[in-house]
């Protein structure tokens, strides 16, 4: 059973999500949170497998919430997506960077939304890649951007470094394997690999550190 955790400000949102888990086999909302303060003392009561969270909300914010989870050693099993509006959200980089796994447009469909549950419940690939590597570009091209390289990236050897750039391209593992002419299981292994190395929670951390550390821009 996959247990998720709704944290937004309005109640009608709440209502409809809970309702939605609750009614869908195999998922249940685990709790409900109407700001950050509440979203993390629920998550640490409950240690839901996921915590959907609305980044903008009074007192403290999603972002806040979001680094107080992943940082906290008792939900390592907890993963954050985040809701955005996406056009408007310049929190979405730093949410990621702070260990959340992904995010979710606000008007994403019912059935795309229980799917990208799942996808992060089995440690899959990053929600929407494209999608997330063009809020990230959009957010550097905001402010200047400098290059902060992983203190673990010499650790890397040349063809992980070639697959983390084309993990931040958005490309997912098939793809990958495809421009590398290797298998997909090879990619795969790579990319778990580098995530081992650099201490990536998951794809959407690697994405980062990729744009951290210059390779990728």
């Amino acid at each position: 059973m996959i247990r998720v955790l709704v944290v937004d400000d309005q109640d009608i949102v709440r209502l409809g999500l809970r309702t939605l888990f609750d009614n869908e086999d195999g998922m249940c909302c685990a709790g409900e949170a109407a700001d950050g303060l509440a979203a993390v003392a629920a998550a640490r009561r409950e240690k839901p497998d996921v915590v959907l969270m609305d980044i903008r909300m009074p007192g403290v914010d999603g972002l806040a919430a979001t680094r107080r989870i992943t940082a906290d050693p008792e939900l390592t099993g907890t993963r954050v997506i985040v809701l955005t509006t996406f056009e408007h959200d310049e929190y979405v980089f730093e949410a990621l960077r702070h260990g959340a796994s992904g995010f979710l447009l606000k008007d994403t469909a019912p059935v795309e939304l229980l799917n990208a549950i799942r996808e992060v419940v089995r440690g899959g690939a990053l929600l929407s890649p494209s999608v997330t590597r063009k809020v990230v570009r959009e957010f550097a091209a905001r402010s200047p951007r400098t290059t902060r390289p992983h203190p673990e990236l010499h650790t890397l050897t040349a063809r992980e470094r070639e697959i983390v750039t084309l993990v931040a391209e958005g490309l997912n593992n098939d793809e990958i394997a495809a421009r590398l002419v290797i298998s997909p299981a090879t990619a795969r292994t790579h990319i778990s690999r580098a995530m081992l190395k650099l201490h990536a929670r998951d794809r959407a951390q690697l994405v980062v550190f990729a744009y951290q550390s210059g390779l990728a821009d």
